[in-house]
């Protein structure tokens, strides 16, 4: 290896026609053969590098030793070999020809028949490196790969099934098929495997004794504590097969396109589900709860049938099931949201019930169901079970001896307070002193319990408000800075987490401790999380003399380790220092630009969810300043540039810098992070105004088109962009929505100069609205549709009838009531701002909005918002042109429809129509005027969702009926 390079690497030809000799199949000495491929496996980089002429002809050797005749230890080198030049020539240069494809994929069915001799005979060693061969393989972008997916998977299946084989080797098997999920997604979804996976998996779940819910606990040290301390419980941290079966499940639902998977895994799991055996019934409703978060889509859809399953299994005689269905109904509450919502009535007494549940796991499961669930509950949903469900908690929290449980049923009672709101204040004293108490434990196996009760008082803080939580303030700070002086990520996490949640409710009152806190967390921020470590010896080997490697070179010597709890510990500083910025007002403004210097470095870490917490803290800068300079709020002009800016100085600096590192993570590869970085120009430049969007419009506006036209760095697949794939292969992406929304905002801040750019932004929108779209791809298009019509008005009059009308008419008779919803809320836009303009149309859109007044408002939180946003359209229509509204038939469908039921951010325009018709003394008013007293009465009413301006509008004119 030295010679070589110190040769310059490509003059000495005779050195491959040497390991060529000694290699070939034509050489009877074993171990003249081993050497010569170990001498490719040990110099991969030089040869990759400077012998790519002869890759090709590599090939044919490594062919040569892949058959079923060639000594074992040969197979063993030349695979070993193999799957270092594979590794390294899987990225082909950009403009190089596909090697791999060419001349190293037909080597798979070859590599795969040895490896099947090997499993057969026991050489898990041989085994393991043609996985990991396979794994490069799927990960390699060459099109020569496809055909063998079939093959390799088969392999994978064989090597996941058998039990014969080490955890690590079959897990190392489930790898290689999730990797394929992963990089070929639809090359998967088309090869005709996936049944044959999802069967697999399912086997695998149900032919096991252990929990198919255990993976909830898997990553909580507590559980595993608890474990230690049980009689008979098998402490082996070792890949289980119901592990690798739900992981690998979870990878296929993640990322294959919802057609390919959806249905196969759901058919399975309502077939397992009416199986006489318990072992059957826990892999149908545990694989349920598996695919819920990649399959949220079409679980949505189908939740009403979903449910009724789920609530059987709940109720099952097998405490496995019943685990099972908790873990599912955790799923369901977290990924389904709001859909879900509506089941509260029957969801919180069967979590209730099983809260007494004699089997520990089924009850600590049922507290992660109620964490899950309760987050974005509203109080009249937990009120019914309120009392008793905080007594039970506090209860099992005072007399669980397992910490595992004593953790669960913390966060239960902080998601309980949140969706309490301020009806928890009774409860705050009880409450707060046992959080108290745990939060004085030192020992160190008892930080996360700690930690458990430091994060439910932030929650309780969120949830009753600053002057309710102020006796508690000063304790919960002082046990969250106390942590940070002990060596524990998880401890300083959670204070991170405090942190952020205290100073938003404290506000102003947080300021005093920015001093102490703000330097410490923009140290965090700033901290490595790799490190080079010296690797460990390696034994002497009988070729050590030729290793691939330059004795002056010491970083050979060394390997990168990454530190991946510090990740989550960063993630909190970042979170926790934006969320001090956007509350402690001015008094922030000395630390913006330490704190700016550490999320522009963030903006460059190597890991996606850095960047991503960057992108959602750096808006956060700017309110400081503008909390200084303009007394919290800027007032500006839409679409109006000509003056002088708005912005002083300061904030126009700040902004500027926020806006230049937002547009640069529009064009990152994660799409977590760039929908982050389109809310957040939306934020800043609703803030600033156009002043602030005009320096970056042109390259914001074409990022935005690019994303929009899938055409964004983020959207590269593996068959190019994702623009280039069929519609019903095109899974909808929720970072999206962030996309139309900032379109929405263009219109918002531009004005009329958004004008020219409609029609081609109007193009790429309407193809999300096509019927082999999914259904919130649809939502979220006529939703974009209805902004555009809210802020441009009469500017959208040429494309009314071409883009707007049809695309209406279309969404009020889609299947979907969230698409049917925006649709209504578009015509509404369209008739306000377009005024005499559509008045012609009219007859045509009473007719077509008048089947969603008949949709069930009790079936989900988008029907009755459906029902509300009808209302509101017919009402604007009546406000803008009442001459052209046939009203004694249509007030009656409005009026039947009060009041709202979801969508409150109506409630001005359907009153207001309702006051006018009264203020003009129409007839159809003046004969309903009984009807409208109700309505009137419930609105005014002290828990009605009208807000206080308006009750005293409607009151005033109560008093006159």
């Amino acid at each position: 290896q030295q010679l070589y390079s110190a040769g310059g690497g490509g003059n000495w030809p005779e050195l491959f026609q040497f390991i060529s000799v000694a290699a070939n199949p034509s050489n009877p000495n074993a171990d003249a053969r081993e050497l010569g491929f170990f001498l490719l496996s040990e110099m991969t980089e030089s040869i990759a590098e400077n012998m790519k002429d002869q890759l090709p002809g590599m090939a044919q050797l490594y062919a040569s030793a892949l058959t079923l005749d060639t000594p074992d230890k040969v197979q063993q080198t030349a695979l070993r070999a193999l799957g270092s030049i594979i590794a390294y020539i899987s990225e082909p240069d950009e403009g190089s020809s596909d090697i791999v494809g060419t001349h190293y994929a037909p080597l798979i069915p070859s590599l795969l028949a040895v490896a099947n001799q090997c499993r057969n005979r026991g050489d898990e060693e041989t085994v393991n490196m043609a996985l990991d061969v396979l794994y490069d393989l799927a990960y390699s972008p060459s099109g020569g790969v496809a055909p063998h997916i079939p093959l390799i998977v088969q392999f994978a299946l064989s090597c996941l099934v058998d039990e014969n084989l080490d955890n690590g080797v079959r897990d190392s098997a489930a790898l290689v098929i999730a990797t394929l999920a992963e990089a070929k997604p639809k090359t998967l979804g088309k090869s005709g495997c996936i049944d044959a996976i999802v069967e697999t998996l399912f086997n695998l779940i149900e032919n096991s004794d252990e929990s198919a819910a255990g993976a909830l606990f898997e990553s909580n040290p507590a559980w595993n504590e608890d474990d230690e301390n049980e009689e008979d419980v098998d402490l082996d941290d070792s890949p289980t097969a119901t592990s690798m079966a739900q992981g690998t499940l979870d990878m296929l639902a993640c990322e294959l396109p919802k057609k390919y998977i959806f249905g196969p895994v759901v058919s399975r799991c309502v077939a397992r589900l009416s199986s006489p055996h318990a072992n059957h019934r826990k892999a149908g409703i545990a694989c349920l709860g598996v695919i819920a978060e990649g399959c949220a889509e079409p679980l949505r859809e189908y939740l009403p049938d979903v449910m009724a399953h789920v609530f059987s299994a709940a109720a099952d005689s097998d405490a496995q099931v019943r685990e099972c269905a908790c873990f599912c109904l955790g799923q369901l509450s977290e990924h389904c949201q709001p859909e879900i919502l509506s089941y509260s009535s029957q969801i919180l007494p069967i979590v209730f019930a099983l809260l007494d549940d004699t089997n520990a796991q089924v009850q600590t499961t049922s507290c992660y169901v109620l964490e899950m669930f309760c987050e974005r509950l509203e109080p009249a949903g937990v009120r019914p079970l309120l009392d008793p469900l905080v007594r039970k908690l506090a209860a099992m929290l005072e007399g669980a001896t397992k910490r595992s449980v004593q953790e669960m049923a913390v966060a239960a009672l902080a998601a309980t307070a949140v969706a309490a709101e301020d009806e928890f204040i009774p409860y705050i004293s009880g409450v707060a002193n046992l959080m108290l108490k745990l939060m004085t434990l030192r020992e160190e196996k008892m930080y996360t319990l700690r930690g458990r009760a430091l994060e439910c008082m932030g929650h309780i803080a969120i949830a009753v408000g600053k002057e309710p939580f102020r006796p508690y303030f000063t304790a919960t700070m002082q046990c969250a800075c106390e942590g940070l002086q002990w060596e524990s990520t998880d401890l300083h996490e959670f204070a991170y987490a405090v942190f952020a949640n205290l100073s938003k409710v404290m506000g102003p009152d947080f300021s005093p401790i920015l001093g102490e806190l703000v330097p410490h967390l923009v140290k965090v921020i700033a901290t490595d999380e790799g490190q080079l470590e010296t690797t460990e010896e390696e034994k002497e080997s009988q070729f050590n003399l030729l290793d691939d490697s330059d004795e002056e070179d010491e970083a050979s010597n060394y390997v990168f380790n990454v530190r991946t709890a510090l990740f989550e510990s960063k993630k909190g500083a970042i979170t926790a220092i934006g969320e001090m910025a956007s509350y402690c007002g001015a008094s922030y403004v000395p630390y913006i630009e330490v704190s700016m210097q550490v999320l522009q470095n963030a903006c460059k870490n190597w890991h996606p969810m850095i960047r991503c917490q960057a992108a959602e803290a750096l808006p956060c800068m700017v309110i400081p300043t503008i909390a200084a300079n303009h007394d919290g709020e800027i007032s500006w002009e839409k679409g109006d540039i000509s003056g002088p800016s708005p912005m002083s100085v300061q904030t126009s600096a700040v902004a500027e810098a926020v806006l230049t590192e937002l547009l640069s993570l529009m064009d990152d590869d994660s799409k977590d992070t760039v929908g982050k970085a389109c809310e957040g120009v939306q934020r800043v430049i609703e803030l600033c105004g156009p002043h602030a969007l005009l320096p970056i419009a042109n390259e914001c506006l074409q990022k935005t088109f690019d994303l929009l036209s899938r055409k964004g760095r983020c959207q590269e697949s593996e068959d190019g962009y994702e623009e280039d794939a069929p519609d019903d292969e095109q899974d909808h992406d929720s970072f999206m929505t962030s996309v139309c929304d900032l379109v929405g905002s263009f219109c918002r801040v531009m004005g009329d100069h958004f004008v020219q750019y409609i029609p081609q932004f109007l193009r790429v929108i309407c193809t999300y609205i096509k019927s082999s779209r999914p259904p919130s791809d649809r939502s979220m298009a006529m939703g974009c549709l209805g902004e555009i019509a809210q802020e441009m008005g009469s500017a959208i009059a040429d494309q009314w009838q071409p883009v707007f009308l049809p695309a209406i008419l279309a969404g009020f008779v889609d299947e979907d009531d969230n698409v049917k919803r925006n649709s209504a809320f578009a015509a509404g836009m369209c008739c306000e701002g377009l005024g005499g303009q559509i008045t012609s149309y009219y007859p045509q859109i009473l007719q077509a909005i008048s089947p969603l007044f008949l949709v069930d408002t009790t079936k989900s939180d988008y029907s009755a918002a459906c029902v509300d946003n009808a209302a509101a359209a017919v009402s604007r229509m009546i406000l803008t042109s009442p001459e052209h509204v046939p009203i004694s038939q249509v007030l009656p469908f409005v009026l039947r429809s009060l009041p709202l039921k979801s969508d409150f951010t109506e409630n001005e325009t359907v009153y207001r129509c309702l006051l006018t018709l009264l203020e003009i003394d129409h007839p159809d008013a003046v004969s309903s005027k009984t009807d409208i007293r109700r309505i009137f009465q419930d609105a005014c009413a002290e828990d009605s969702k009208v807000d206080e301006d308006l009750k005293r509008k409607l009151a005033s004119a109560l008093s006159l009926l």
